[in-house]
């Protein structure tokens, strides 16, 4: 079919065959959840892929970034962005935490440091970067203020999954990091999530905490909550971490058409690869000046649309204009240009490891025409 619909993503799944294998064991062994085997082995494939020293499962990618505040006890102000998926400033909310937002480095779509100092108070107590698109924030000009101040620093790395810097996984960065493999990501357990951090200590708290505090069987030492991933899920993750490269590789050869045929299209930006760093292609975005392409970002993305192809304007709006935060003195739109200006700019085109070269060619053809 010429005219079949195009979605902007599309999940990796496993090989149904495999996860029937694994499904009997589970069923075998009747142990369907509670830290079950392929849950470990899980943790510990995924610490080895990524390259770091403690990984914490979770249901989903929210609760490790409610569960990371609980756990490095922040409290009073934190200085986050307003260019994110919601989930990032809600985490604060539901711990009573004030969002402080700052404006971002174009560059990276991340937080801009430069920008950061100006915004603290004796109230703040972290700092709450993004990842976004899995492009690098400016980790050490982050750090930099941090250590000045005294502010841990908690990376929603929910889009950086794979993504190493000189060798290095980012998520190294900080205090602890945090991930989403929902089933629009590079990696994905259907719903999911994960907590990095950096000591066996800390990563024993974070297990209490996700598991309503239990030490042991008559032992509560915290009032966790229940976020434990069960046995299904973490087959699933097994075989998914398998073929994650081959789809990475696939979303690489997608990116690279697309800047070969957008590169000189007037009025139209997108981001090139940052030298150094590994990238695993989450996304693509393009940036639409209207003046120099003829037509806003709007009407570019129903004009996709109107050809059954789904882009998202990811991320507008701003969570600063969400009723819940509008409110907030740090909401002011002058506070936040580049955020503004950006938010009103992006479409993320389709991005998957699915999406054929006759695929691809139809979406630059519509762009073009």
């Amino acid at each position: 079919m010429d005219n079949q619909q195009i979605t902007v993503t599309s999940p990796l799944l496993p090989d149904l065959d495999e996860l029937n294998v694994m499904l009997k064991e589970i069923w075998d062994s009747k142990w369907v959840t509670n830290n079950g085997k392929f849950h470990r082995q899980l943790e510990k494939e995924l610490a080895e892929y990524l390259k770091v020293p403690y990984i914490s499962l979770f249901t989903n990618g929210t609760l490790p970034l409610i569960t990371a505040l609980q756990a490095l006890r922040i409290t009073g102000e934190v200085i986050t962005t307003p260019y994110s998926f919601v989930a990032t400033t809600h985490s604060l909310w539901w711990n009573g935490i004030k969002p402080v937002f700052v404006d971002i480095d174009p560059s990276n779509c991340g937080l801009d440091p430069n920008k950061i100092e100006a915004a603290i108070t004796p109230k703040t107590t972290a700092i709450m970067p993004v990842h976004c698109y899995g492009k690098p924030c400016d980790i050490k000009g982050i750090q930099e203020v941090a250590d000045k101040y005294g502010l841990k620093v908690i990376y929603d790395a929910a889009h950086a999954f794979g993504v190493d810097v000189d060798g290095e996984s980012i998520l190294r960065a900080g205090d602890m990091s945090t991930l989403s493999f929902h089933a629009t990501k590079v990696y994905n357990t259907l719903e999911g999530g994960a907590l990095v951090t950096h000591n066996e200590q800390t990563k024993k708290r974070i297990d209490y905490l996700k598991n309503f505090g239990f030490a042991g069987e008559t032992e509560v030492v915290a009032p966790g909550i229940n976020s434990k991933v069960d046995e299904v899920r973490a087959a699933y993750g097994i075989l998914n971490l398998r073929q994650v490269d081959k789809a990475i590789e696939a979303r690489h050869q997608v990116a690279i058409r697309y800047r070969e045929a957008l590169r000189n299209v007037e009025g139209i930006t997108f981001f090139d690869d940052m030298e150094g760093v590994r990238h695993n292609y989450s996304y693509f975005p393009i940036f639409i000046d209207a003046e120099k392409f003829g037509m806003t970002r709007d009407e570019l993305y129903l004009k996709l649309k109107e050809n059954n192809i789904l882009g998202r304007r990811y991320f507008y709006p701003l969570i600063s204009e969400f009723s819940t935060y509008r409110g907030l003195p740090s909401s002011a739109k002058e506070n936040l240009p580049n955020a503004t200006k950006i938010a009103n700019e992006v479409i993320c085109l389709p991005m998957h490891h699915e999406l054929s070269e006759e695929d691809v060619e139809r979406i630059i053809n519509v762009i073009k025409t």
